[in-house]
């Protein structure tokens, strides 16, 4: 791997640690709340991801020597094929997308006006209310990830991407076989 992908690969794990950090903090402050525990995964969908995730991930889970053969086929196209007995094969690698699942997200929707978003399983007698310091911004890290994403693109040699294209989660395991 060239030292700009590695280069550019940490900032996409220091983005990654600092999500974890904040999202670790806003699962404490809800855990009353929250029904998302090991087992639950009824968002887990096949997510399309920026290509700097999607080949971070991949770099991450061959040098972690992933069991591909852990992998079951799905019949639903949208299912993720990264689940089985319905926990996570690739937890520690897993899409930012996945890290904040459960949480109450905050983001700006497309007319330009805040929208809070959690899952209907939570915070079904939620009395607090939410506010910018309990919910998880997402418009800001995904600001950050695109920023990252943008020069992955700019360097990248191999494949040329289009700014907004996404992956398929599912496509890692064609890099892992």
């Amino acid at each position: 791997m060239s030292q700009i992908y590695e280069e550019i690969y940490k900032k996409y794990y220091l983005l990654r640690n600092d999500i974890d950090k904040f999202c670790e903090k806003l699962y404490l402050e809800h855990s009353s709340y929250l029904q998302c525990k090991k087992g639950c995964d009824l968002c887990c969908m096949d997510y399309k991801i920026f290509p700097v995730e999607f080949y971070s991930i991949v770099e991450e889970l061959k040098n972690n020597s992933f069991n591909v053969s852990d992998i079951e086929k799905k019949e639903a196209e949208n299912n993720c094929i990264y689940l089985k007995n319905h926990e996570c094969l690739i937890y520690n690698s897993r899409p930012i997308i996945c890290r904040s699942h459960g949480l109450p997200l905050l983001y700006t929707n497309d007319e330009g006006e805040w929208e809070l978003s959690a899952c209907e399983l939570n915070f079904t007698e939620f009395e607090n209310g939410f506010t910018e310091e309990n919910t998880f911004p997402q418009d800001k890290f995904n600001s950050k990830l695109f920023m990252i994403n943008k020069k992955f693109i700019q360097e990248s040699k191999e494949k040329k991407f289009a700014e907004f294209e996404l992956i398929s989660i599912k496509e890692i395991i064609k890099f892992l076989v």
